[in-house]
């Protein structure tokens, strides 16, 4: 690995990173010391998602990196289709921008293109994950193998707002709060990236079927790599956790007490910091 370089302290507004496929990609950077690029989940970028807040719980430690995943926020909407090879791209034009090497955590779908990219040689040095959305025993019904396609059909013919419903009925929000999020200025958010669903869940629905790690899937990690899981979350995610904490060579679980799918900075910030140190 690379090692890493002496503390810098970078304060930025939208600075932009130009992928493999000249895709112009959106980040900011604040803080000091070594790199650490952060990776959000399904219908989140900077605005909307777990970047603020942990950025501002670990600016005194590290210069971290937040970015738009392509087609959200301020990043492009990808010069070329959408693939896994390209959001992989990203992550790295991202990385090229913060010198060349940095600390990686990724949040929920956000941690499986994390470790896809580290599988794949991308120069992460130590990488975080949270709580990535696999499902892989029988605790927990798989999700339909088509459901990508079906939620891309939805964007397609406009019903952005059914699309962005059904996938929180697939991940398990109870309709009243569904029913609740409507009415609140983050539905109107969400709805304008509903289109990127399929991206997230295509990266992951693989692993939402009810079977085990395929053994090797991850023996091409070679980071030191947390995997965490909310002490609160139900049994299917802690047991994937710890599946991927096993799969992973230099892998390890930790579990949050009192913590769910729901990334708090108060919590998760000391444990990532206590990691990269």
């Amino acid at each position: 690995m690379t090692t890493i370089t002496s503390p810098t302290h970078t304060t930025t507004g939208t600075r932009f990173a130009t992928s493999a496929d000249g895709t112009q990609i959106a980040y900011e950077a604040r803080g000091t010391g070594p790199a650490l690029v952060i990776v959000e989940g399904a219908l989140c970028h900077r605005t909307m998602g777990v970047s603020a807040a942990l950025t501002e719980a670990l600016e005194d430690r590290f210069t971290v990196f937040a970015y738009d995943r392509r087609g959200r926020g301020e990043s492009g909407a990808g010069a070329t289709p959408w693939s896994l090879e390209r959001e992989i791209e990203d992550l790295e034009a991202v990385i090229d921008a913060a010198g060349g090497h940095a600390h990686a955590f990724g949040a929920s779908s956000g941690g499986a293109l994390c470790l896809e990219a580290a599988r794949r040689g991308v120069a992460i040095d130590r990488l975080a994950v949270y709580e990535l959305p696999f499902i892989v025993d029988g605790t927990h019904a798989p999700n339909p193998i088509d459901l990508p396609q079906r939620i891309a059909g939805m964007v397609d013919r406009g019903q952005r707002g059914e699309a962005v419903k059904t996938f929180m009925r697939v991940v398990g929000v109870p309709a009243p709060f569904i029913g609740l999020m409507r009415v609140m200025p983050a539905w109107k958010k969400m709805t304008a990236v509903a289109h990127t669903l399929p991206y997230d869940l295509s990266i992951v629905i693989g692993r939402q079927q009810g079977e085990p790690l395929a053994g090797g899937c991850y023996d091409d990690v070679a980071q030191e790599t947390l995997v965490i899981a909310g002490g609160k979350s139900p049994e299917y995610m802690r047991n994937a956790q710890a599946a991927i904490a096993t799969a992973v060579p230099r892998g390890r679980l930790e579990t949050l007490a009192g913590q769910t799918h729901m990334v708090k900075a108060k919590a998760t910030a000391p444990a990532v910091a206590d990691f990269l140190a």
